[in-house]
């Protein structure tokens, strides 16, 4: 179905390509930092992290989604390193980050989390799909179990990467976004 191959063509460039690839490098920078307990290593995955937006919406997306994670988490699961951490960065830590300096605080395995996160984040994007396209939810979990591949190659991907020389080649994507921040009408935020 071309609806669906096109879904996940698009997830799939998110993830090899776009913020995707980078979200799973910041999260695992910030992974190491938390087990490691390096703040000056988390402080720098968080500056990257604010920094590493194409587009203005993208970055404030990213932003509040990792307060209210971390909000979230703090309230049910409180810990001091990751609290000191929110702390030192109100309101401007992504959500890759939050996701894996928590996950590091609880005890989470980095290759787990980093599935997790990016498995959540490609089935995010199909939902937009399903309901934009549309596509039906059959379609939309076909979609889902095409992407299971990429997700985890992304994943170890993700563990291997270097912050240092980490890069994007996105530009469609970028474009997209900057389009749909300046429409008057829109379904979705970013």
């Amino acid at each position: 179905m071309r609806g669906r191959d096109d879904l996940v063509a698009y997830v799939t460039a998110a993830l090899r390509d776009g913020a995707g690839r980078v979200d799973g490098a910041l999260l695992a920078a910030a992974h190491r930092a938390m087990a490691q307990g390096r703040a000056k290593g988390l402080d720098a995955a968080a500056e990257l992290g604010a920094a590493w937006r194409g587009t203005a919406e993208t970055a404030l997306e990213a932003e509040a989604q990792g307060t209210a994670f971390l909000s979230v988490t703090l309230a049910a699961w409180p810990e001091p390193r990751l609290a000191a951490f929110a702390a030192r960065h109100p309101r401007r830590i992504v959500h890759a980050v939050a996701f894996g300096a928590a996950a590091a605080a609880h005890g989470v395995a980095l290759p787990q989390a980093a599935f997790g996160y990016l498995a959540a984040f490609a089935a995010n994007l199909v939902s937009a799909g399903v309901r934009l396209v549309p596509l039906g939810q059959t379609d939309g979990q076909k979609a889902t179990a095409a992407l299971l591949p990429v997700v985890a190659a992304a994943a170890d991907a993700a563990l291997g990467a270097d912050l240092e020389s980490l890069g994007t080649s996105s530009p469609a994507l970028d474009l997209f976004s900057i389009r749909h921040e300046t429409q008057y009408t829109r379904l979705f935020r970013s």
